[in-house]
């Protein structure tokens, strides 16, 4: 449970985080119950729980130790900008896989009126993180075209059709989604020199699909 006063020697909750861990976690007086702060995620807060009183909880610091949760590999995916929608949809799966960091590219092909909402993509984050339990926020970002992010990530591997088979053992920091529709002509001349890799299956991955699918394979 993520809480700004984590830390503190006594600790109250009300509103929403009162029903979800009274009435959904069904958490009852004398429960131990850990809690983190953003501004340290890396720390566990354990907290007894002292009373209740129908709308409120009271908590008594127990005891707190360093309980980092992150992925043994690191990737970062530049993905092509598709609907924002969509992405928040899958966000909360690409941090409970482990994605270190996301730069939202935009590519010829994506919608030039889409606009991300970045406090709502944090707030997904943190219920993904009170869910898994990670400890770290994914590094959210925009590139203004694929020139620029190619640029700047030489060894960036592009995930595209016509590619060799990407194997989940293949050393990868760094690997380059297309939005719907994919990449055009005039980008794949762009990344001609780089690796392109394709997903061992014969169907056709929306973007979405690909990204947890390639998170999943490379983490």
């Amino acid at each position: 449970m993520l809480n700004p006063d984590a830390g503190a020697l006594e600790l109250s909750i009300s509103g929403d985080e009162y029903k979800y861990l009274i009435k959904v976690r069904r958490h009852k007086v004398g429960d131990t119950v850990c809690f983190r702060n953003k501004a340290n995620l890396s720390e566990e807060y354990r907290y007894h729980l002292e009373q209740t009183d129908g709308k409120n909880a009271f908590f008594s610091l127990q005891s707190h130790h360093s309980a980092p949760c992150v992925s043994e590999r690191k990737l970062h995916i530049g993905w092509c900008l598709i609907d924002p929608k969509t992405i928040e949809k899958t966000l909360p799966m690409l941090s409970e896989l482990g994605v270190e960091k996301i730069t939202f590219i935009h590519c010829h092909r994506s919608q030039h009126n889409f606009r991300l909402d970045y406090d709502r993509m944090m707030r997904l984050m943190e219920s993904s993180i009170m869910q898994c339990g990670r400890t770290s926020f994914i590094e959210l970002s925009e590139s203004p075209t694929l020139s620029t992010f190619l640029k700047a990530h030489p060894d960036s591997v592009v995930f595209d059709f016509g590619g060799e088979i990407l194997k989940s053992d293949e050393n990868i920091d760094t690997v380059i989604i297309g939005c719907e529709g994919g990449f055009d002509e005039s980008e794949r001349k762009q990344f001609a020199s780089h690796r392109v890799r394709l997903f061992p299956s014969p169907m056709i991955l929306r973007s979405e699909t690909a990204a947890i699918a390639i998170a999943s394979r490379l983490l």
